[in-house]
């Protein structure tokens, strides 16, 4: 019998772990403001590019355009943005951000720093920097990646 390569230590299983991380103390953060990260992230994305459309918006936060739209109702549904029809092209909705959708960002800004803190707690400050660059390099020159990606923030 050919021995099993260890999985624990494959890099897919260790993100789909640093994922399943991610995702809880995001929720253990912001679950009382019924936020998840994917709506976090379009909210912000919103925020600093409002009067897009929805391809724009999923291109800017690396997400699925076949999906983008459950999360766009749960958002309007919501009220923390608005889905108009663009005069130029009827068939194209461009979104805004509201004002409630500017205030629950402002709301869960500190819950969300405190997500990254914890994530990289168990890092200094020279392993935090490493770990974002290389993250960011896996990401960049991942095959069939058509999400450029943004310089990661500093560790918080």
């Amino acid at each position: 019998m050919m021995p099993q390569a260890d999985f624990r230590i494959m890099p897919g299983h260790l993100l789909r772990r640093a994922q399943q991380l991610s995702n809880a103390l995001f929720a253990e953060e912001c679950g009382a403001f019924d936020l998840t990260s994917v709506q976090y992230a379009a909210l912000n994305a919103l925020a600093g590019h409002d009067d897009i459309d929805a391809t724009h918006l999923a291109s800017l936060i690396a997400f699925d355009r076949s999906t983008i739209g459950g999360v766009l109702e749960r958002l309007v549904a919501k009220g923390w943005i608005t889905r108009r029809t663009a005069a130029s092209d009827r068939r194209v909705k461009r979104l805004k951000l509201t004002p409630a959708g500017r205030a629950i960002l402002a709301e869960v800004e500190a819950p969300v720093a405190r997500v990254q803190q914890r994530l990289l707690q168990a890092l200094n400050v020279k392993e935090r920097e490493a770990f974002l660059a290389a993250l960011t390099k896996l990401i960049d020159h991942a095959p069939h990646h058509d999400h450029p990606a943004q310089a990661p923030a500093s560790p918080v």
